[in-house]
């Protein structure tokens, strides 16, 4: 199509900094650190254009193509976050930053998600304000696009703030005595023109979000009592206004259950088992759905608000779909991108042209658009432009048995040309959560240590997500207890098949796999050579301290953090904090972590720095500075990337 050249061209020129061919050396640092030239891509409505956001590692921009025409009008933002895009109708995108901002406390940032409109030729709209004169804008630290209602005056209906004094008016449950007065949440009706809003519903001092339709009406309101850690959910059908219990006063955990609103049928979906229901608002009744496990995802059509599929768990996820029309043309692009990961991201109004996003190990992510009636696909940018070519690692499933029976799945990828019997060092690579999980594709950092000569072992360790609740729950009150086991059986594992040295491993990670790291190298420190911790935790005591001040000690996110701790006792607390072990440790310690970190602060890696020191321990720390938990500069990304190559080096050379 006329379009893709074009497009690809212009994409070459002032969006991405592609590279030349693939040299016989690695490629450099910078090409795995680099911040995805892709961050997210969103077809309009109408089929017509595409827009991406992406960039330059540290000037993100918008960029907004029309199909079949020239031309690439492009709106650059600087070094700002770029979180996603998303159309309000056909003529407007909306993109969401987020930036850092000191309020109070100077010596914490807090990041701040904020909307804002962009015309079809590349000109700044309006910032999204719904609640200006409220001053929720500074009050909450992320105002969500709920939905956005169908043209022709569309509307992003967004979470924000209403006065709403009286009797029953505080919505901060971490008073006890409630009445206060002040403000609580609500949803606002946004003009993506002028960024102003209109208030559509309010919610009371628990209300937490709401579930929309086309038109704009709240059909479902989840509220969540931070006191009594109670959860309660609320449906209102068309055509009536009161709202109507369909849970009420039922454990937190419960929230999970609600898995979504289907305009449709104008009823909720429930997780029962290993099944969801259909329960209808008008009348209560409840009929099966689908059949989907524990962990398992709904996969929707936000336009329609309809499931189309339902994503499988298990090493390789797959979907069954259960719209046929979108399900043929994702097996249009299986067939087309054999032993790849397809996802498709968004389609036009009438689901002729598709955006998708296509990965594998050893593929770097791109993005494509398939348009269905031309039988055409067409690449629209790349993330990773300057590893085209490069040689990457394989990746392999790899589950095991823990040494209490429990299958732990695993991924092993090993570096490209090594030869038969080789035994190359091992990196023992734990992601964060621990309620998150790796993915069979690629990885920037397990793809970097591979292409430096190193095996990275992936466990998905129990607390994973993605292997049913019970595997998840598995971690509760095992920090420092099973989850560290559960990686020495993986290590033993691929020991005893032969494929590498046990005496030749170091572990590293990032956040959740940061302590774990912290807790290999203290708790068992007969079994690492190095461990290499960014923004990690290392003092779990004080960690619950300091979400206790900020957040409240009745707040959600203390009492999940108990829960997960598996209670908060002093001697729980000192047995698997790290920094109380420092005396332990053996083996040289890198603690990598940014100054403005807000969600693992930095004195968690200070404390670990000063009391390996007083040890006598060998140590380093890198403070990245205007760096968040996240790593989103590139210039960082890069320099830890570095730090981790010598580090290694140093400890654990490959030759």
């Amino acid at each position: 199509m006329a379009f893709v050249d074009g497009f690809l061209t212009a994409v070459s020129a002032a969006l991405l900094a592609v590279a030349g061919p693939a040299l016989a050396a690695p490629p450099p640092a910078s090409a795995f650190g680099r911040i995805p030239a892709v961050v997210d891509a969103a077809i309009s409505p109408d089929g017509q254009r595409v827009a991406i956001l992406g960039g330059l590692s540290d000037q993100r921009v918008v960029s907004i193509a029309t199909i079949d025409q020239p031309g690439l009008p492009a709106l650059p933002f600087g070094e700002v976050e770029g979180v996603g895009i998303q159309w309000a109708g056909d003529d407007y995108v909306i993109a969401t930053i987020a930036y850092w901002e000191s309020l109070g406390d100077q010596r914490r940032s807090f990041r701040f998600e904020r909307q804002i409109s962009i015309t079809t030729n590349a000109k700044l709209g309006a910032r999204l304000t719904p609640d200006a004169v409220l001053g929720g804008e500074r009050v909450l630290l992320e105002q969500p696009i709920l939905r956005v209602t169908p043209a022709p005056s569309a509307r992003a209906m967004m979470i924000g703030l209403v006065d709403n004094a009286g009797a029953s008016a505080s919505n901060d449950t971490r008073i006890k005595r409630k009445g206060e007065g002040g403000a609580a949440r609500a949803l606002w009706r946004v003009d993506p023109a002028t960024g102003k809003g209109a208030l559509a519903e309010r919610g009371n001092f628990d209300t937490r979000t709401w579930s929309v339709d086309a038109s704009g009406e709240a059909r479902v309101r989840t509220d969540i009592d931070e006191i009594n850690r109670r959860f309660s959910l609320y449906g209102r059908a068309k055509g009536t206004s009161q709202w109507q219990p369909l849970i009420t006063n039922a454990p937190y955990e419960d929230w999970s259950r609600y898995r979504g609103y289907q305009e449709t049928d104008d009823a909720v979906l429930l997780a029962d088992g290993d099944r969801i229901v259909l329960k209808r608002l008008a009348d209560g009744q409840t009929s099966s759905f689908a059949d989907a496990a524990a962990g398992e995802t709904l996969v929707w059509d936000s336009e329609r608000n309809v499931v189309v599929g339902v994503r499988g768990q298990g090493d390789r996820p797959v979907t069954r779909w259960i719209d046929a029309e979108v399900g043929a043309a994702a097996g249009v692009l299986g067939r087309a991108f054999k032993d790849r990961n397809v996802a498709l991201i968004n389609w036009s109004s009438d689901r002729s042209r598709y955006v998708a996003r296509i990965s594998g190990p050893t593929s770097p992510p791109a993005w494509y658009l398939y348009d269905r009636p031309r039988k055409e696909i067409s690449l629209l940018a790349e993330e990773y432009p300057e590893l085209k070519g490069a040689a990457l690692g394989a990746m392999q499933s790899k589950p095991y048995k823990a040494r209490d029976g429990l299958d732990i799945p695993a991924y092993l990828t090993l570096p490209p040309g090594l030869a038969a019997g080789e035994k190359p060092p091992l990196v023992v690579l734990a992601h964060g959560g621990p309620a998150s999980r790796d993915d069979f594709g690629f990885d920037f950092i397990a793809q970097f240590l591979v292409s430096r000569g190193y095996a990275v072992l992936q466990p998905q360790f129990r607390g994973s997500t993605g292997f049913g609740a019970a595997f998840q729950a598995a971690s509760r009150g095992e920090w420092g207890g099973k989850i560290q086991t559960d990686l020495l059986d993986g290590i033993g594992a691929l020991a005893a098949a032969g494929l590498i040295d046990p005496a030749k491993v170091c572990v590293v990670g990032a956040s959740f796999g940061g302590y774990t790291a912290l807790s290999g190298a203290a708790l068992h420190p007969e079994a690492y050579r190095c461990a290499a911790s960014i923004a990690g935790m290392s003092d779990l005591g004080l960690m619950l301290n300091d979400e206790g001040r900020l957040y409240g000690r009745d707040s959600e996110s203390v009492e999940e953090l108990r829960t997960m701790l598996g209670g908060a006792s002093s001697a729980l607390l000192d047995a698997t904090s790290p920094a109380r072990h420092a005396a332990d440790v053996r083996a040289p310690v890198l603690l990598v972590h940014g100054d403005k970190d807000t969600i693992v602060p930095i004195g968690q890696s200070r404390l670990m720095a000063e009391r390996l020191k007083s040890a006598g321990k060998p140590y380093e720390l890198v403070v990245l500075e205007g760096e968040n938990h996240y790593l989103t500069k590139a210039a960082n990304r890069t320099r830890t990337l570095e730090a981790l190559e010598r580090f290694l080096a140093k400890n654990l050379p490959v030759n």
